[in-house]
């Protein structure tokens, strides 16, 4: 049973390991990885990642990617979302920050920072939630 908008903003709000996914190219699937996302009911969905990793180089091309996020307990549910790149902004610790704290416990942050730091420079894309898709199939 499809999910209320309300539903799937609150879904998609919740802290999930989402799916990306970016058009890699007319002789192959697209692009799949798991990454850590943030959104507000109403808003825009945001990602941070390697200023020059395959993911950006592929969004930047693309001009447009997707998210999936589910969960199998208490009941199998999905939130699928896709539409265009907004914009790109450079990374910041205020966002990092932002991110890692959704994900992780409070005695993690500052570590997981720090770590961060060691692999290059970040951006973040933002997305504009324009098709969803989402279900709730109930405990099965």
């Amino acid at each position: 049973m499809p999910l209320s908008k309300s539903e799937r903003e609150e879904f998609l709000s919740e802290p999930h390991i989402a799916a990306l996914s970016v058009f890699a190219g007319n002789d192959r699937g697209p692009l799949t990885v798991p990454i850590w996302y943030q959104y507000t009911p109403g808003g825009e969905a945001w990602v941070l990642t390697g200023k020059t990793s395959k993911k950006a180089e592929l969004i930047r091309a693309a001009g447009r990617f997707s998210l999936m996020v589910e969960r199998t307990e208490p009941s199998i549910r999905y939130v699928s979302i896709d539409g265009p790149l907004l914009r790109e902004e450079p990374g910041s610790e205020e966002k990092s920050r932002e991110m890692a704290s959704r994900y992780l416990a409070p005695d993690k942050v500052e570590g997981y920072l720090e770590f961060e730091k060691t692999l290059g420079e970040h951006v973040a894309f933002y997305l504009e939630p324009r098709h969803w898709l989402s279900a709730d199939m109930g405990a099965v």
